[in-house]
Parts: structure tokens; sequence; C-alpha cells
């Protein structure tokens, strides 16, 4: 299993690009308290599931890596089958199951054929894994060293560093500012009996919910939808994440680091999920810096001025207040024209918004290219859940180009000058061009 660290940072960014006509998603829940949301395909004989549970690393308290641990321990092991008769069990009937988790989220992913006998073994796997996980000590061990290893090498890429302090210096002492994959020193006193009890408290029915997009009919998705967490103990929600405060003013971080290039985040914490500001601020990032080379970001840091190849801005919404970023990569001896240079292309677009024809041709883009993105099961499993585990309207698929088509430039304006202050920004520079190593100013 790889580690997923933003479960669903491409939908939030890409949703725009599904089809204008979207899937009719039904909703119930189970006698036990799962959510349930499932879209009938009959197109191929293959079902799309996930559970999802809120048991990302928002909960992992002071043991940083704890929920990315336990969802990698998922599948190594669970009742009496070891990792290796887990994935001779899948193998044999064609199915896949991956696991991951993330800041607000974890979960577990399987495509299985429709045919019975095949589905119900990878059924049965699936609500062994999740009900039932071993967290044996060779795989908890194993894991634990694999995760350490892949955070040293994070420690060599100034990328790395540079997006790790960014969130660190926006939400201070919020759960939003450790990496979900932990950081060494916590990772190291993470032990069993920890996921354990991470496992027992928030892999449970009440804090749930499954997702099923395939050639099953509505009673087969309920049948499907039970099995799957009926093993599971009834418990509790997950505690609701703490509010996101904003920075009090703004703060530049500047650190050393042997590389030919400087990396570059700025920016502020800004959008919950569902936020009434969302469509204004999205398409007014597509012009801003979400928009590729069309982007102002980008024609003013590389085209005009040649300070940059990639060049970019997004918004990233999370059940609390997710981040907008700004950022970039120069030449050590550009990173101060560059940020420079960032920074006022901001404060300008703040101030004047887009032109008329920058907006019409955001919008034709955005809008434009739905049927491409919408072509599996799998990708629109991923849409179902993040539309079910941030509780969006359930025809939020239709809704959203109407929703883009209605954006103005007054919307746009409105909200980057109500939510995106450049005076509260926090900047981090990482390269071989900072001079004063780990200062703050």
């Amino acid at each position: 299993m790889s580690v997923n660290l933003l479960r669903f940072l491409p939908l939030l960014l890409l949703c725009p690009l599904l089809v204008q006509s979207g899937p009719r998603i039904q909703y119930w829940e189970t006698p036990a308290g799962v959510r349930v949301y499932y879209v009938h395909n009959p197109e191929l004989p293959l079902v799309d599931l996930q559970v999802v549970f809120a048991a990302g690393s928002a909960w992992d308290g002071d043991r940083y890596g704890l929920a990315t641990l336990t969802a990698a321990l998922l599948d190594k092991g669970a009742g009496d089958w070891d990792a290796d008769e887990i994935a001779q069990r899948l193998e044999n009937v064609g199915a896949v199951l991956s696991t991951g988790a993330s800041r607000d989220s974890a979960w577990l992913d399987l495509r299985s054929l429709t045919e019975a006998d095949k589905l119900e073994v990878a059924l049965e796997t699936a609500a062994g894994i999740l009900a039932h996980p071993r967290f044996d000590k060779r795989d908890f061990e194993r894991e634990k060293k694999r995760l350490l290893q892949a955070l040293k090498h994070q420690e060599e890429s100034p990328g790395q560093i540079a997006a790790k302090q960014f969130y660190k210096l926006i939400y201070g002492d919020h759960p939003y500012a450790h990496p979900p994959e932990g950081e060494i020193d916590t990772v190291k006193a993470i032990g069993r009996e920890d996921l354990a009890a991470f496992h027992r408290r928030y892999y449970v029915a009440r804090n749930a919910m499954v997702v099923i997009v395939g050639a099953v009919d509505h009673d087969q998705a309920d049948r499907i939808a039970r099995r799957l967490t009926d093993g599971l103990p009834r418990g509790e929600a997950a505690p609701k994440i703490p509010p996101v405060p904003l920075p009090d003013k703004a703060r530049t971080e500047r650190r050393l680091f042997p590389s030919v290039q400087t990396h570059i985040y700025t920016g502020i914490p800004v959008l919950r999920r569902g936020d009434p500001d969302y469509f204004p601020l999205y398409v007014g990032n597509h012009v801003l810096g979400g928009g590729g080379f069309t982007s102002r970001i980008v024609k003013e840091v590389r085209e005009k001025r040649g300070l940059s190849y990639s060049a970019y801005s997004y918004f990233m919404p999370l059940k609390e207040k997710g981040p907008f970023v700004a950022a970039l990569q120069t030449r050590n001896d550009a990173a101060s024209s560059a940020l420079e240079v960032l920074q006022k292309t901001i404060r300008d677009y703040i101030d004047q918004g887009p032109t008329p024809e920058e907006l019409e041709a955001a919008k034709k883009n955005i809008t434009g290219g739905f049927v491409l993105r919408y072509d599996s099961n799998a990708k629109l499993a991923d849409y179902v859940a993040m539309i079910g585990f941030y509780h969006l309207p359930l025809d939020y698929l239709d809704r959203f180009p109407r929703q883009v088509l209605q954006v103005s430039r007054e919307d746009i304006v409105s909200a980057f000058r109500r939510r995106v202050d450049p005076d509260r920004f926090q900047t981090v520079l990482v390269g071989g061009g900072a001079t004063n190593h780990g200062k703050k100013e």
C-alpha cells in the first residue's frame, strides 16, 4: 500500500472536469448507522467500493503518523490470514484492494467483478481486514521501518521540506499542521498498541461511510454495504476537528538547503468544503494561478521575467479551513525577486480581479471538458466519496457547472478581498539562495 497524503486533493482541484449531467446518487443508512452512497452503472460487470472513515491524521493526537500507519497495516494481516494469504485471496478472484489516509480521512478501496462467488470472496476479505486487523509485530516493524525511510528521504528534498514547514507555519498548533505521514521522532514513538487503540476508536460503524458504484442493483448494494461493515462495532462518530485560527500577521521563514533552486510557498488558511465563497474563489483562482500557462502568476513570473518554470496557486478545502497556496521554484539568486513578483501579482489581482475576457475563458475551460473526465467507475466512486464525506448535496455534480457559470467579476473581487489577506500570509523559502538559516521575520 502506498501512503496517500492528500486523498481528495485531485478531486478538489479537478471536480469541474466531470460530465455536465451528473449521475443519480442514492443515499441511505444501514441499521448500524453507516452512511451509504450508491450509483448504478451497469456498463461493465464490475463494482467499485470505498469504505471511508473520519480517521485521518487530524485525529493522530501527539502520535503523528498514527492514522497513516494504521491504514497501512490493515491489509497486512487480518483474522486467520497473513498478508500473503490476503493477497492470494484477492488475486484468485481478480479483485484489487488498497488502503490509505490523509488529513481528514482514512479509507479502504475495493474493485471486484460482480460474479456472485468472486464478489463474495472479495467482500469477505475486505470485511475481515476492516474488522479484525492483526497488527502483527513483524508486519508492524517492517511498515514502520518503511515509513521512517520515506521520512528520511523527504529530508533530502527541499520541496518536501518547504511544504511541511509551510503547513506548520499556517496552522501552528492545529492538527492540520503536521503531515499525515508523521515525523521521524513521532513515528519512532508509535507502538502496536497505539494502532489497535486508534482502530478501536475510529474504525466503527457510526464513523463510516460506504460508496458503491457499479453493476449491482439497490438491494445488492444494500447487502454489500452491510457485508462490509456489519463486523464493525457501532461506536461513535469522531469528534469534530477544531476550528482553524487565522495567523495574526505575515511571517517569513527562510532555510538554507544545498540545492540549485529555492522552493517558495506562501498562503493562508481559507476554505472549508461547502463554503459559500468556494465558487468565486475557485473560478477566480483559475485566472490567478490555477489555469496553467494562461494564469496571471505564470505570465508575470515565467513569461515576462523568466524567473520560474513552475508557478501556480490553488485552494484546497478541507473539513476545517484548508489552505490557499501559491508556490514556485526558482534559481537561488532570483528567490527574492520571484517572491516579490508573486506577492505583487496576488495583491494586484485581489484589488482588480479578472478581466471580462479572462473570466469568460476560465468558465469555458472549467466547464468545457466534463465528459473527458467521467470514464470509469473508480473515478466516479472517488467523486461520490468526496460528496458524501464532506456532506455536499447529492446533485452537486449537476450544480457545479451552473454555479461556475453564475460567478461574476464582482463575486470574485468580493470573495478574494474578504478571504485572502496578504497581510496575514505565511511564507517559506527553502534552498541555496537563503542566507539566514531557520530565521523567522
